[in-house]
């Protein structure tokens, strides 16, 4: 398996995927163009899978999962194979290709991430955790950068670290808060499901500029609404959140229910858009979501609040239990659970969706499960950062 491995590697050294690197999106439909053909994609279509799949399975965690991800840049065939094969973090709890940023988590617990700040660039980076120890080391997922507006701040979220503009094939989205900051709303670069309507702005500007063709606008597709409401008890008190989830549906938690997942990111033409595929998860099947988008019908989509704290006397300060993930007392810390207003409370009411804490200066841990992707955590956490002076 190693031979095989090392093979793999130096058949396409020129287009390595290292682990501390960028994600080369070029492999997974951003940017695609013509890929010349590989004398790898003449291998018999049995062994070829048959080998895959054994490096898939035994590569289940990162760094070396970047084997994974190498197979699918050797070519084509290998490609379409490898994507196969890889299920997505909902059923398999990995994270492989930069989609998987955009698909929910894991159902049956939560995955670690931790977020870096840089107070001197105003720059977030998301990580995937490598193991539960509280460390920095991990896997490279999102970078967010801070922008002061004379009315709003924006948060403009990439897959890369060195290019965080609307303008870029790497953009995924954007955190925008009003000028209190006590409201934000996440807009995502693409449509979220099937009948998403864009937002329009005057900021809206063409992805890849440099591309004439296909051309698609810069999407401003809500897909979360967050607000802070006033804390009585001043800067002692917790914070009191609320997020409106609009991409999720309320049935999402249920038993069997289902939350749309993207499969790729999509550069094609804008008639294209409103047919845009996602994957089915129970059938394993390809479905657009259904009619009745959440665009529409805002009143059924998945509402989270903040899990209450409790306070501690002998420590004097509000409490939740984050399980050995937070370390540092913060006003920015909070778990969001499915809000009541969602219908009858039921056990998957208790599971906790998101829990966001501080472990250092500039530290902080990020941990969620499904519905809600990486993507969308990520920004609901940002939201935390700024303070909230109406709030405070």
């Amino acid at each position: 398996m190693s031979a095989i491995k090392s093979i793999i590697n130096r058949s396409r050294s020129h287009r390595v995927v290292q682990y501390s690197s960028a994600p080369d999106l070029s492999l997974f439909g951003v940017g695609c163009g013509a890929e010349t053909t590989s004398c790898w994609a003449n291998l018999p279509q049995e062994l070829l899978r048959e080998v895959l799949i054994r490096i898939e399975e035994s590569e289940s965690s990162w760094p070396p999962r970047k084997n994974v991800v190498a197979c699918a840049g050797v070519c084509r065939s290998w490609r379409r194979i490898t994507k196969e094969l890889v299920k997505v973090p909902e059923l398999s709890g990995k994270l492989t290709f930069p989609i998987s940023v955009k698909q929910p988590g894991p159902r049956d617990f939560l995955l670690q991430c931790f977020i870096k700040r840089c107070r001197s660039a105003q720059t977030y980076r998301l990580y995937l955790g490598l193991n539960n120890a509280l460390t920095e080391d991990g896997k490279f997922l999102l970078a967010a950068r801070k922008f002061r507006r004379p009315t709003c701040t924006d948060y403009i979220i990439s897959l890369v670290t060195d290019d965080m503009s609307k303008g870029s094939g790497a953009y995924v989205g954007k955190l925008r808060s009003n000028f209190l900051r006590t409201k934000f709303t996440v807009f995502d670069g693409q449509p979220p499901h099937a009948g998403a309507k864009m937002t329009k702005s005057r900021s809206s500007r063409l992805v890849n500029l440099k591309q004439v063709s296909p051309r698609v606008p810069t999407g401003n597709y809500p897909v979360a609404s967050i607000s802070y409401e006033l804390n009585v008890l001043g800067s002692r008190g917790p914070r009191r959140m609320h997020c409106i989830m609009d991409a999720i549906p309320a049935a999402a938690i249920e038993p069997g229910g289902i939350a749309p997942t993207q499969t790729e990111f999509s550069h094609h033409s804008v008639d294209f858009l409103p047919s845009l595929p996602f994957f089915r998860s129970k059938s394993n099947r390809v479905e657009s979501f259904r009619s009745g988008s959440l665009s529409s019908q805002r009143e059924g989509a998945l509402v989270l609040k903040n899990k209450a704290p409790r306070w501690h006397e002998q420590l004097q300060c509000w409490c939740l239990n984050f399980h050995g993930r937070v370390t540092v007392a913060s006003v920015k810390n909070f778990q969001l659970v499915v809000s009541p207003e969602n219908g009858p409370a039921g056990p998957e009411h208790e599971n906790i969706i998101l829990q966001f804490g501080k472990v250092g200066k500039d530290l902080f841990t990020m941990d969620y499960r499904y519905p809600i992707s990486a993507f969308q955590a990520f920004a609901l956490c940002l939201s935390s950062f700024d303070t909230k002076i109406a709030c405070e």
